[in-house]
C-alpha cells in the first residue's frame, strides 16, 4: 500500500541534535508525515569523499521513499559543532567560518545531484545552531 508523506528528512546522529530535529518538524506540522535518513554529518555523509561509501545507500533509501510514500522533498538539516565536519576538515585549523564552508560547500553539492535526479521534488536545507537558532541558506 503506497502511503503519502510529506518529505524524507536527512540529519544526524549526533545525540544532542535528535531532540532540536523533533522539536523543529513538529513545529513545522510535519509529525508523523516523513520518513528519515540519519547519518553522521547529514549532507555531509552523503556527499564527502570521506564518506563515499555511505553515498549509494541514502540514494537508494530516499528512491524507496519516493516510491513507497510519495514524498513530495527532502529536508536536509544540518547542525553547527558537527563532527563529521571536523573529519572533513582534517587537520587543519577547524572554527566556525571553516565549518560554515564545509556545510554550504555540501549542501550546494547535494542540492545539484538532487535537482538532476528529481527535478519535480522540492529540496530544503536548515542549518541549525545547537542553541536553537535555525539559519536558512539559499
Amino acid at each position: 500500500m503506497k502511503i503519502n508523506y510529506e518529505a524524507m528528512v536527512l540529519s544526524c546522529i549526533d545525540p544532542r541534535f535528535q531532540p532540536i530535529v523533533y522539536e523543529y518538524l513538529k513545529n513545522k506540522k510535519l509529525k508523523g508525515k516523513y520518513s528519515s535518513f540519519t547519518v553522521a554529518g547529514s549532507s555531509l555523509g552523503v556527499t564527502a569523499n570521506k564518506f563515499k561509501k555511505w553515498h549509494k545507500t541514502f540514494w537508494d533509501n530516499f528512491e524507496a521513499s519516493v516510491k513507497l510514500h510519495n514524498i513530495k522533498k527532502l529536508i536536509v538539516i544540518n547542525h553547527q559543532d558537527c563532527g563529521a565536519a571536523k573529519i572533513i576538515n582534517g587537520k587543519k585549523e577547524f572554527n566556525k567560518e571553516n565549518e560554515k564552508k564545509i556545510h554550504i560547500e555540501s549542501f550546494i553539492k547535494l542540492k545539484k545531484i538532487f535537482k538532476n535526479k528529481y527535478p519535480s521534488l522540492d529540496f530544503e536545507f536548515k542549518f541549525i545552531e545547537l542553541n536553537k537558532r535555525i539559519k536558512r541558506f539559499k
